[in-house]
């Protein structure tokens, strides 16, 4: 008979590493990352090429500098680097995936403990470190090369960036009056299959929620993120219509911009996401929340990157405030 072993929790093991996790998202990652590159050509491949390269090369570098061990095999800083690229408009000049992975690892990153110490997303930290330094590199759109839902002409590339590139309206742009009217927007299915203005990686929303299913299959995510942040989203800009209550246009709202791929892909992220199921729900309520007072009332027509990166600092209250009861605790006060 073989003797009981007795030793301290935790007690559940798991054959899933980080680099098999990384691993699984990078895959998922795939079908957008395809779509990108159909939709915008081979400089929305170059971009992504750039952007994991310089993403790895800064992690060696920075960990060489600390004197820490290299783990760019882990996948994890391929994943911040994709993630980054799918954050970036096809008309950006190619220096700037380079800065942003640099301050996405060097800074959000590295600076505060490496993988599993992190804050907040280094993508979206990044992303909004960009929009706020270069806004008009951040916000120019073009149309994609293929499947252009506008029906105009394709872009013709430059090596500095998209000569012919312009401030056009974007779906989220026509729905918040900046631009054009509700008449004046692509077809549905056009913004779920791809082909309408916007970042490399929001382009399709179809390619992320094939991504997103094999995550789900792969139990690498969690439905209750998503689901609550997406659900409140559509409730919310459906009942605060701009003809009044109950005149929003719910759809559109949930399939432009980079709510799929924020919700699915971003606000998941370990590291700066709540451990807790009540507290998932609570923070894809605050981030379906923000985002919509943004597109609604905000001076900016999106609003998933600040909703994530703001939840991502309420984090530690979240859980501190929904981690069930331990029985058998030793009052402080004994």
């Amino acid at each position: 008979m073989e003797p009981l072993i007795v030793s301290s929790s935790p007690h559940v093991y798991s054959k899933d590493t980080t680099a098999r996790i990384m691993l699984d998202v990078v895959l998922a990652l795939l079908p957008a990352a395809a779509a990108g590159v159909y939709f915008f050509g081979g400089r929305a491949a170059l971009i992504m090429v750039i952007s994991v390269l310089s993403a790895v090369m800064t992690e060696a570098i920075v960990q060489k500098l600390m004197k820490k061990p290299v783990t760019i095999s882990d996948w994890s800083a391929v994943v911040t680097g994709l993630m980054l690229a799918f954050n970036l408009p096809p008309t950006v000049p190619l220096w700037l995936p380079v800065v942003g992975s640099a301050i996405a690892i060097a800074l959000v990153k590295q600076a505060f403990g490496g993988l599993g110490h992190n804050f907040m997303n280094p993508a979206l930290a990044a992303r909004a470190i960009l929009l706020a330094a270069w806004p008009v590199y951040m916000t120019t759109w073009a149309d994609p090369i293929r499947g252009a839902a506008s029906g105009m002409a394709s872009t013709n590339w430059s090596v500095s960036g998209a000569t012919d590139a312009v401030s056009s309206a974007t779906p989220l742009a026509i729905l918040k009056g900046l631009e054009g009217t509700e008449e004046q927007l692509p077809p549905l299915w056009s913004i779920i299959v791809g082909g309408t203005r916007g970042c490399l990686g929001e382009t399709s929303d179809l390619a992320l929620l094939i991504g997103a299913a094999y995550l789900l299959w792969r139990r690498v995510i969690s439905w209750r993120i998503p689901v609550s942040f997406i659900g409140t989203v559509a409730l919310l800009t459906w009942i605060l219509g701009p003809q009044g209550l109950f005149t929003g246009n719910a759809i559109y709202h949930i399939f432009s911009g980079g709510l799929m791929l924020g919700a699915f892909y971003m606000a998941t992220d370990y590291s700066s996401s709540p451990v807790t199921p009540k507290g998932q729900i609570i923070m894809g309520i605050g981030c379906g929340i923000i985002t919509s007072i943004i597109r609604l009332y905000g001076g900016y027509p999106e609003g998933v990157t600040y909703s994530i990166l703001l939840m991502n600092v309420a984090t530690p209250l979240i859980d501190r405030f929904t981690m069930p009861r331990i029985y058998g605790e030793v009052r402080a006060d004994v």
